[in-house]
């Protein structure tokens, strides 16, 4: 019986150190490239492609703030525009798809009312359809309507989000109890006060999730802006990068901007990590405020 014991005992701490194993691959897999990133960003471009310390660590040259400056001046300080510009399209897009997701995804988890299946097997189809597959029809559309090389052309597709409102009606349907909502209207509750003070407190991790990645998908966004949009000074950060590392691409005799490139994306990274950091608070809040006694 011991040696049985014994023998389990081994194996679990054998998983054990199996798991820790996997866990740190893991953990090196994703860090790796945010090091390059953060290590390549304090580059010059002979630091970048002759430097000292390789490409896995920093140059004796440390030329960070030389590229942020650098950064303000090349093209008119075109960078900031477009760190701007994804700023707009994020928060913008972001609030817009997490609230239509929000009473979308309440809606079908909460009401009854006819063909309510169908409407959400549509949503549930959208899902299935690469957003890629959308830009062509996307750009004919914004052509037609003369919103074709506007801000518009970028925000108004980035409302809709299949997934935000499938996410919101599983986690009302999971975690938003009838009899609180039928409480609230027993004690004479309108529809909207019964939304926004008993559902909503309760809907915050999941609004918080749908928002966070609302965001992260539109800051993301380089097809559909790269096909709608002409004028550079609409560009997103995607966008504009991507035309600097295709000019640093042309050859010999072209300026080369790697630098600014790869600063350049280490800052725009930045609001992303902060957006987590800050919305984390809402996250555990959200949780507690929803916890009922059975």
């Amino acid at each position: 019986m011991k040696q049985n014991i014994d023998k389990g005992q081994k194996i679990n701490k054998g998983h054990q150190i199996a798991a820790k194993v996997f866990m740190v691959i893991c953990i090196l897999y994703f860090i790796l490239p945010v090091w390059w990133l953060i290590v390549a960003a304090t580059k010059n471009n002979a630091g970048l492609f002759m430097g000292t310390g390789g490409p896995m660590w920093f140059d004796k040259h440390f030329a960070l703030w030389d590229n942020i400056k650098e950064l303000t001046t090349y093209q008119d300080g075109i960078y900031w525009r477009w760190l701007f510009n994804s700023l707009l399209y994020a928060l913008v897009g972001g609030v817009g798809a997490t609230a239509l997701s929000v009473m979308a995804g309440y809606g079908f988890a909460k009401f009854r009312f006819r063909g309510r299946k169908v409407y959400f097997n549509i949503v549930l189809g959208a899902l299935m359809i690469p957003t890629t597959a959308l830009v062509i029809p996307t750009f004919i559309i914004m052509t037609k309507i003369g919103m074709n090389d506007t801000i518009w052309a970028v925000i108004l597709p980035s409302l809709l989000s299949p997934f935000g409102t499938y996410l919101m009606r599983v986690y009302c349907q999971s975690s938003l109890p009838d009899e609180m909502m039928e409480a609230a209207r027993v004690d004479g509750a309108g529809e909207l006060r019964t939304f926004f003070q008993v559902s909503l407190p309760i809907m915050t991790p999941a609004i918080t999730t749908v928002f966070l990645l609302s965001v992260v998908n539109c800051w993301n966004n380089y097809f559909l802006p790269q096909v709608v949009l002409a004028n550079t000074k609409l560009f997103p950060i995607t966008v504009g990068l991507t035309q600097w590392q295709a000019k640093s691409n042309a050859g010999a005799g072209v300026e080369q901007v790697w630098n600014l490139i790869t600063c350049g994306a280490f800052i725009s990274v930045i609001p992303l990590v902060l957006a987590f950091l800050f919305l984390q608070r809402y996250w555990v809040g959200g949780i507690t405020a929803g916890a009922v006694k059975q």
